[in-house]
């Protein structure tokens, strides 16, 4: 057996008990074999994963990585970063003080993605059905994990539990029959079963919750001036584990803390300049004080957001062929963020397409109270989540069938996110804006990524109340405060994450023209995305040594 026979096994090995542990991932990418599973969400459970974590990094150090050639050193370099990145995040143990109403929310997360699950053959309909009864189990060991937190000092946030016990309210007083997990219903008799089980296990389960979230958690959270995990036991290590994953960088907090400031200086003389010419006014200031609060700037009904959204995904599918090769991919679709979730969620989101086939990609889109929502920013939001962003990539991605398929399913989200950042971007040259004021939600959405620099590190390492971040993306985006207190209280329950989209982008900005530099003349657009999309998703240092190795080549 070949040292290339070797890595393949450990990366099929590592694949394969990764979509163990996370089988609501695997029925997102449509990797067959776990759609009856749940998980494991206790610490025990975690404690197991990072044991075959470190079994992982044991596996890869027997390797001599200068006997690896092409994708083969990509992979054990990627591999050996994730798996050690990941055992860190499960000793962090951030989720356990992570309650909250948003898109991370273990209940949030469950309600939401369920309902998107192909029912295509009467197998996968029983494997639902396997799944929804285990569901009890599955929030019982969630709402332990949340306990035993509580009684090591590890506290959540007031704020966010409110949150968590409002949702849960509207979910259990909602009829049985509209109950989201009865949605993909193939006949009456599994739709009648399916509707037992939820009203028999899952809704119990959920009003457990709400009891102990009011009784138990609530009495002893965290309140506004102590959001920051920096003030959980554990948290300030923790965080930095959530910065070198999120990101796949070595920067400390206070390295991106000014990054995000002087990302922020620069925005403000192309807000000047763009909201000379879309609405008059040269301040930035003002300029982003008019985007927030005029009225005539904003949607009237959710038919117009679904409409804006999907006339920018034609338009970029249309203009494709001049800056990337010509791939087959799978469509995308854009829909509604359900009902459920959408006072609470973020503006946007995207789920790929499963790989068989079955299910497109899907951009999903908040239409929450229309008049609240800005007609600026849902052409970029599109750009970002459908195309050129993250369904290209992504779609891109399955098409890579000779690598593992942890590189062809996996997320790094600094290279993802950090892609769909660059996308809005590249809208602008590609021309797909339709107009000035569009452009200016690119603008806003460039100050939001790097609002999120600043108002990250501070509340999680500088301790920032959660006051002064609301006050300072107020003060630096064009985001409405219902936009901000939202995007708040989700870096609240997820630190780190949104660190990555901005990170991601200015580094693949910097390949960019680095690889222009390099080339010359022979420097081509299409090649240079195709090389940062044909490798799946990476993490950013390793898609530095791609580039790198591209422009060296004679």
């Amino acid at each position: 057996m070949t040292i290339s026979d070797d890595l393949a096994k450990i990366a099929e090995r590592y694949f394969d008990r990764k979509m163990a542990a996370e089988p609501f991932t695997a029925t997102i990418y449509g990797v067959p074999g776990y759609d009856d599973q749940v998980g494991d969400p206790s610490r025990e459970g975690d404690r197991r994963r990072a044991a075959e974590l470190e079994e992982t990094g044991r596996e890869l150090a027997a390797l001599d990585p200068a006997e690896l050639i092409g994708q083969d050193r990509v992979t054990h370099s990627m591999l050996t970063r994730l798996a050690g990145d990941e055992r860190a995040m499960l000793e962090a143990a951030l989720a356990e003080v992570g309650v909250t109403a948003g898109i991370a929310g273990v209940h949030t997360t469950v309600l939401s993605l369920m309902p998107s699950t192909p029912l295509t053959t009467p197998e996968r309909a029983a494997d639902y059905l396997t799944r929804l009864r285990a569901l009890e189990g599955y929030f019982d060991a969630a709402l332990e994990r949340y306990r035993q937190a509580g009684r090591d000092g590890r506290h959540q946030v007031a704020r966010l539990v409110r949150q968590a016990i409002a949702q849960l309210d509207g979910y259990l007083a909602s009829d049985v029959d509209a109950d989201p997990l009865l949605q993909p219903a193939p006949d009456d008799a599994w739709r009648a079963e399916a509707a037992e089980i939820v009203a028999g296990r899952v809704r119990p389960a959920l009003a457990r919750w709400r009891t102990a979230f009011a009784e138990e958690l609530l009495p002893a959270a965290r309140d506004d001036d102590h959001v920051g995990i920096r003030h959980v036991p554990g948290g300030a290590a923790g965080y930095q584990a959530a910065i070198r994953h999120y990101t796949t960088t070595d920067l400390t907090a206070e390295e991106i803390h000014r990054i995000g400031l002087d990302v922020l200086a620069r925005l403000r003389e192309e807000f000047a300049e763009i909201g000379g010419r879309a609405l008059g006014v040269s301040d930035p200031g003002e300029v982003m004080r008019r985007l927030r609060e005029d009225p005539s700037l904003r949607f009237e009904s959710a038919d117009q957001i679904v409409a804006s959204a999907t006339e920018a995904l034609a338009r970029a599918e249309a203009a494709l062929g001049d800056w990337f090769p010509p791939y087959d991919i799978a469509p995308c679709e854009v829909r509604e963020i359900p009902a459920l979730a959408a006072k609470d969620s973020v503006l946007a989101y995207y789920t790929p397409p499963a790989a068989d086939g079955s299910r497109p990609g899907i951009h999903w889109i908040n239409t929450y109270d229309p008049a609240s929502r800005a007609r600026y920013e849902y052409e970029a939001l599109a750009f970002h989540e459908s195309v050129p962003g993250h369904h290209l990539q992504l779609a891109v991605g399955q098409r890579l069938h000779g690598l593992p398929a942890f590189r062809r399913f996996g997320h790094v989200t600094a290279y993802g996110e950090g892609w769909g950042l660059y996308t809005e971007r590249l809208a602008d040259e590609m021309g797909l804006y339709s107009g000035d004021l569009e452009r200016l939600g690119m603008l806003s959405f460039d100050a939001w990524r790097a609002c999120r620099l600043v108002v990250d590190t501070g509340m999680h390492h500088l301790g920032w109340p959660r006051s002064r971040a609301v006050e300072f993306m107020l003060a630096n985006s064009a985001l409405s405060e219902t936009n901000v207190v939202n995007e708040i209280d989700r870096y609240i329950a997820w630190p780190g994450q949104a660190l990555a989209y901005m990170i991601g982008r200015l580094r693949i900005l910097a390949l960019r023209e680095q690889a222009a530099a390099a080339l010359g003349p022979r420097f081509d657009i299409r090649t240079f995305h195709d090389k940062v999309l044909s490798n799946g998703s990476v993490p950013l240092d390793t898609l530095e040594e791609i580039i790198t190795e591209w422009t060296a080549a004679p």
